[in-house]
């Protein structure tokens, strides 16, 4: 999750674009639609509808690094619309305020009201309610985690690819993440008070970290984690696919066999995203 992740390397959105090119194009897009307004700023989501919906939506988190910004919209986004809107679903891209000027947990706060947002606007774009699916890359995997373990979350599928799902016990038990010399470069980004002892800044991990949400309401979950992953520890998948099978949560780990943070997850992690969501949305 360091800054460069954050865009998506040129090499990822490279290789992307053209590995999903042949998919059909998207029959319209609506720009720029606000889901909230706070503190003199707007904050937007575009929906991108297919040429034959199937009435399911696919709300995807634009984030990387807790960072997300338009430009994402252009640079790996248009591979990712592609592969779900081929297959009949609308996506709803959702841009987020970036770290370090929004906090992680205002980022949250932020994602939750996109989704809301969504739900009560279905009649509206022609989406059914029932069939609400949320994805993410990354730190977009974590967010898409941290809405669908709220409490009045309307997500009915989730599929998070490479996504930190314990804060407070990175890679060992007790080894709070940004401990980690790399990752220590996001206290701002997490709101850490310079003068916060150790066990504020656990509660604060453990209250940013979707395992910590996991109950038996939790929807149905896919995890697609690299076994190479020098970011983001399989470890943290792993985890969070113990917490979900002790809660009897309908839940999946995916691990993909020598790759890291990089596009040799990323890539099968869209696609294998795509049939959770046919499998669980479509029913």
């Amino acid at each position: 999750m360091p800054r460069y992740t954050a865009r998506m390397s040129p090499r990822v959105s490279v290789i992307l674009l053209p590995f999903l090119a042949t998919l059909a194009s998207a029959q319209s897009r609506i720009q720029d639609v606000v889901y909230m307004k706070s503190g003199g700023a707007a904050f937007t989501m575009d929906i991108v509808k297919p040429a034959k919906p199937n009435r399911a939506v696919v709300i995807f988190m634009v984030s990387g690094g807790w960072v997300s910004d338009h430009s994402m919209l252009k640079s790996f986004a248009p591979g990712i619309e592609k592969a779900f809107t081929d297959a009949g679903f609308t996506v709803v891209d959702v841009v987020h305020g970036a770290q370090p000027r929004y906090k992680v947990p205002e980022i949250v706060d932020q994602v939750r009201t996109a989704v809301r947002f969504v739900h009560s606007h279905a009649s509206e774009y022609g989406f059914d309610t029932n069939r609400v699916g949320v994805t993410g890359i990354s730190s977009g995997g974590h967010l898409s985690l941290m809405i669908a373990g709220s409490a009045d979350s309307p997500v009915n599928a989730v599929a998070a690819i490479a996504p930190p799902t314990d804060l407070a016990n990175w890679g060992k038990p007790s080894f709070v993440f940004v401990d980690d010399a790399v990752l220590s470069t996001f206290i701002p980004a997490m709101g850490i008070d310079p003068k916060a002892t150790k066990s504020d800044i656990e509660a604060l991990a453990k209250q940013l970290s979707p395992i910590t949400l996991v109950t038996a309401k939790f929807p149905p979950t896919l995890i697609i984690h690299g076994d190479d992953d020098k970011i983001v520890p399989l470890q943290q998948a792993q985890l969070m696919d113990q917490a979900l099978g002790k809660a009897g949560v309908d839940h999946k780990l995916a691990i993909v066999k020598g790759g890291g943070h990089d596009e040799k997850t990323f890539i099968p992690g869209v696609m294998q995203a795509l049939d959770w969501f046919r499998l669980k949305l479509l029913k």
